[in-house]
Order: structure tokens, then sequence, then C-alpha cells
């Protein structure tokens, strides 16, 4: 198999999953709360199901990794795996809202090779394999060029950027937020915003999609002390979060030193 084989079994995948939660949707969710208290509705399970049985019937030889379905060890002496989010972004697909996606990828020796980043309710899609480029509806996407952070356009949480832990106050910004954390990295791999942040642990299967996506963008993605990610490790998630315009990166980077990584 090829990666191009690769990236056109994810993003026939995900399209369809975006169209099955569109469906789900339409005839009535049925939500719940995690352990935590996010929600998950009927829908995320759905499609969850789905792209399991899809996906590991195309490629039986590959671990599996996804939100909603118990880890597996088994995953771990697997070469290749598949990493899904069904429905990232779950409190916009409740509201009817459009910031949600459906985040593939494929992983191999810790690194992701193919990935795809679908939002059905704005009709793009975010693709990329190692080493050829990302793209957006089939075209190549850049990463933005800017080189200060002074009205940078930044995707984060509210209130992050104004807390007092900060040593070094930032410079006015232009700061948004949208729910789904894949479909936050593929507009920062489109030049669309200049960089995201989160100082927080995320999980694999949030992040590994918009990892590949971004990189072939030309965007630097690092957690926030400037280590580089591996995937596919016993505990699937990622210290934090910098993804970032390439000249912006190490400037994102310089001012978070202080801040201590999560346990």
């Amino acid at each position: 198999m090829t990666l191009a084989a690769d990236l056109d079994l994810l993003t026939a995948a995900a399209i369809e999953a975006g169209a099955l939660a569109v469906r789900h949707r339409a005839q009535g969710l049925t939500i719940q709360s995690k352990p935590g208290g996010s929600p998950v509705t009927d829908a995320d399970m759905a499609v969850d199901g789905w792209l399991r049985e899809h996906l590991t019937a195309a490629r039986p030889d590959h671990g599996w990794l996804s939100e909603e379905t118990a880890d597996n060890a088994d995953r771990l002496s697997r070469r290749r795996i598949l990493v899904a989010d069904p429905i990232d972004g779950t409190v916009a697909f409740m509201k009817n809202k459009p910031w949600w996606s459906v985040a593939l990828a494929m992983v191999e020796d810790g690194r992701p090779v193919a990935a795809v980043i679908h939002a059905p309710d704005l009709n793009e899609t975010f693709a990329a394999v190692e080493g050829g480029g990302a793209r957006l509806n089939g075209q190549l996407i850049a990463a933005s060029e800017t080189s200060v952070l002074e009205n940078a356009s930044v995707l984060t949480g509210a209130g992050l950027l104004e807390s007092p832990k900060w040593p070094e106050p930032w410079p006015p910004m232009r700061v948004e937020n949208r729910n789904s954390l894949a479909y936050r990295m593929a507009l920062v791999a489109s030049g669309a915003f200049d960089a995201a942040m989160a100082l927080t642990p995320k999980w694999d299967w949030d992040v590994a999609a918009g990892a590949l996506i971004a990189a072939e963008a030309g965007a630097t993605v690092s957690d926030h002390h400037g280590r580089p990610w591996r995937f596919n490790r016993p505990d699937p998630r990622q210290a934090s979060l910098i993804c970032a315009a390439p000249a912006l990166h190490p400037l994102i980077i310089r001012r978070c030193q202080p801040i201590p990584l999560a346990n």
C-alpha cells in the first residue's frame, strides 16, 4: 500500500463519517456525560463504530486508537496504527455550530504519515501525507509568514493569555477559539490563523492528524517547551500544544518556558 492509497482511504472514510454524523443529528441526538462531565452523543458512538469496522477491515494489520473506543495495549506492538476522533468538537456539533470535524491519521513508528481533517458543515477537507505537502479541498496550503506577536491571530482558550501566571505579559493579539482542536491546527496550516496554543495535555486522537497537516504546510508543532511530539506511546497524550507559523513558534516558546509541563 502507498501513502496515496492510505490518504484516499482516510479521506473517503472521513467524508462518509461526517455524513453519518449529520444524519444522526438530523434525527435527534441522545446525549450522555462521560466521566469528567464532557458530553458524548449516540452520533459519536455510531461514527466511531463505523470507522473502526471500515478502517480496520481495510488495514487489518494496523492497531486502533480512538476517543470513543476503550484503549487496547495491543496497539503498542503494531508498527502502524489508525488514530480517530469521530467527532472532534462534540459541543459545537450538538449546538449546530460548524466548528467540529472528523479527524483521522495513520501513525507509523510514532509519527503520523497520512492524515485528514474533515469539517462537514463547512465543506472543508484538509489532507496530507508525509513529504507531500498539505491541501485544503485539493489546493496546496501554507502556514502564515507572520514573524511578530503583535496583532498575530491566535486560537486558544478564553483567558489563557490574560492569566497572571505569565512572567511577561503578552502583547495585543487577535484571540479566538474553535471547539475542535484538530480544526484549530488545520486553520494554522492554512494560514487563516498564525498559531494555536494549549498548555494542558492533549489526546493523540485530537492532534495526530493536525500535527502532520500543519507540519506539511510549514508550521511548527511541539509542546510548550519546544519538545517534538511522538505518538503511539502507552499514555496516548501530548504534554501541551504549540502549533504556529515557523517564525512565530520560537517567540511563543520563549514566553512559555517558565510555565512547567503538566505531569
